[in-house]
């Protein structure tokens, strides 16, 4: 079904834009305030974090050696990983929030479709740091990067998805 756009519509729609992507920034800043202010010696945590990182060998095989950063006791950095989950986690009930906004204000389809791909991404982000951060092994930490870039992958496929399926319906 088509629907007429007027030019009242089309300013609405305009002025809405850029107040929502102002909104949405402001909102994740309060958000790292609100998980800074709320965890207790967020300061201590986060530099006995930095702290602890170091370099881990890993073999290739016959190709030679891949040198990356992690945590030498990831298990004494539940605090900072939780912090890092909760911080994922609002963002994405955030973009949740910025979604129904957008829905209401009638955003364009590549806006919607960006929301529901930072939706998937975020909350993606805070079940991974919930599963293999908070699990507290090396094996934890590199399985939460690998699940990151597989939930960058799925937030892509799922934008891409609502896009091709509203651009169908619309003609």
């Amino acid at each position: 079904m088509r629907y007429i756009i007027t030019r009242n519509d089309t300013r609405q729609r305009s002025l809405s834009e850029p107040l929502i992507a102002a909104f949405s920034v402001a909102g994740v800043f309060i958000i790292l305030g609100l998980v800074i202010a709320l965890t207790p010696n967020i300061s201590q945590i986060s530099n006995a974090f930095v702290n602890d990182l170091t370099t881990v060998t890993y073999n290739l095989g016959s190709s030679g050696t891949l040198n990356l950063l992690a945590p030498a006791h990831p298990a004494q950095h539940l605090a900072f990983f939780r912090a890092v989950m909760e911080f994922l986690l609002a963002v994405g009930i955030l973009q949740i929030i910025f979604f129904a906004v957008r829905l209401f204000v009638r955003s364009p389809i590549r806006r919607i479709s960006q929301t529901i791909g930072n939706i998937v991404f975020w909350l993606g982000g805070a079940v991974a740091a919930n599963v293999y951060l908070l699990a507290g092994t090396r094996n934890g930490w590199f399985e939460f990067w690998t699940g990151l870039l597989l939930v960058l992958g799925i937030s892509l496929v799922a934008r891409f998805t609502v896009y091709l399926l509203a651009r169908s319906a619309r003609g």
